[in-house]
C-alpha cells in the first residue's frame, strides 16, 4: 500500500465518522456559512507576477514535524501582513498534525482567501470547509473519480466556494473537464512516494489549455525555481515547508515575494 492509499483509507474512516456526529443542516448554522467567500481567481488574475498561496503545515509524512515553534495565528498575521494572494492551511489530523480550527481561527481575521487543503472526498466534507471560514478547496484527482471531481466541484461553487484541482501526472488529465474546472494545480510532490521534482510542472502544463491557471506546488525554494516557472504558463506558486521550515519566516517570505513579483 502506498502512503496516498493508506491516507485515503484512513480518511474514509473519518468521513464516516463525520457524518456520524455532522449533518449538512448543523454546518449551515455556522458562524461563516452564510458569508461570502474572497475570490482566489480574481487576485490571481489582477496580480503582478507570479501569485502566491503561503502555506501553513506543521508536519508531513515524509519529514515529521516540521516547525518546532509553530504557532498558527502568528505565521498566518505574517503572511497577511506581506499581502500574499492566498493563505493554505492544512485541517488534515492525522499525518499533517493539521486542524480545522486551525483555518478557524484564522478566518476569524483573515484579509486574502484561504485555501482548505485536504483529502476531500465526500461532499460533506465541502460543506464542513464551508462551516470553517474556507474560501476555496483543493480537491486532488489522484484519488478521486471524474464523477466525484464534477460533483464536489458543484458542490463547492454552489456554496460559493472556488476548486484548485490538483494533479501530479498526465494520467490525470482525462479525468478533468476544463470548462468547469479552470483553477488547476500542478504538484510536484509525487503523492506515493513523496519525493519532490519541480520537472513535474515542466511535464505537464503545455499538455493543459491555455486558458486555465496553473499553480505549482511543492518543492519550490530558490530563485532559480521561480525563474524556471515564470518561462512557462504557471500564475502562481504554493510554498510550504520552505516558508515553515526557515528560521525567519517573514524575511523568507519576503525574499519569494521579490523573486515573484521582480519584472526585470
Amino acid at each position: 500500500m502506498t502512503i496516498l492509499e493508506h491516507i485515503v483509507e484512513v480518511k474514509q474512516e473519518e468521513v464516516r465518522n463525520l457524518k456520524k456526529n455532522f449533518s449538512v443542516s448543523r454546518f449551515s448554522d455556522s458562524e461563516y456559512f452564510k458569508d461570502s467567500s474572497i475570490s482566489f481567481i480574481e487576485r490571481l488574475n489582477s496580480a503582478i507576477g507570479l501569485s502566491i498561496i503561503a502555506e501553513i503545515k506543521k508536519a508531513s509524512p515524509s519529514k515529521g514535524l516540521i516547525n518546532n515553534n509553530f504557532n498558527h495565528i502568528e505565521i498566518a498575521k505574517t503572511y497577511f501582513e506581506n499581502e500574499v494572494e492566498a493563505v493554505s492551511i492544512l485541517t488534515d489530523e492525522t499525518f499533517f498534525q493539521g486542524s480545522t480550527k486551525f483555518l478557524s481561527e484564522i478566518a476569524n481575521f483573515k484579509s486574502a482567501p484561504l485555501l482548505r487543503k485536504d483529502f476531500i472526498i465526500d461532499a460533506l466534507q465541502v460543506y464542513e470547509s464551508k462551516s470553517i471560514g474556507a474560501d476555496f478547496i483543493l480537491l486532488i484527482a489522484e484519488i478521486l473519480s471524474p464523477t466525484q471531481i464534477s460533483e464536489l466541484t458543484l458542490a463547492a461553487c454552489e456554496l460559493g466556494m472556488e476548486v484548485l484541482l490538483e494533479l501530479h501526472s498526465t494520467s490525470q488529465i482525462s479525468k478533468i473537464n476544463f470548462g468547469t474546472n479552470k483553477l488547476i494545480g500542478i504538484n510536484n510532490r509525487n503523492l506515493d512516494t513523496f519525493q519532490v521534482e519541480l520537472s513535474a510542472t515542466m511535464e505537464i502544463i503545455n499538455k493543459l489549455p491555455d486558458y486555465v491557471s496553473i499553480v505549482s506546488e511543492s518543492g519550490i525554494k530558490q530563485k532559480s525555481d521561480i525563474e524556471l516557472l515564470r518561462k512557462t504558463n504557471a500564475k502562481a506558486v504554493l510554498v510550504g515547508e520552505h516558508l515553515m521550515a526557515s528560521g525567519n519566516i517573514d524575511k523568507t517570505l519576503k525574499e519569494i515575494i521579490g523573486w515573484c513579483k521582480d519584472e526585470n
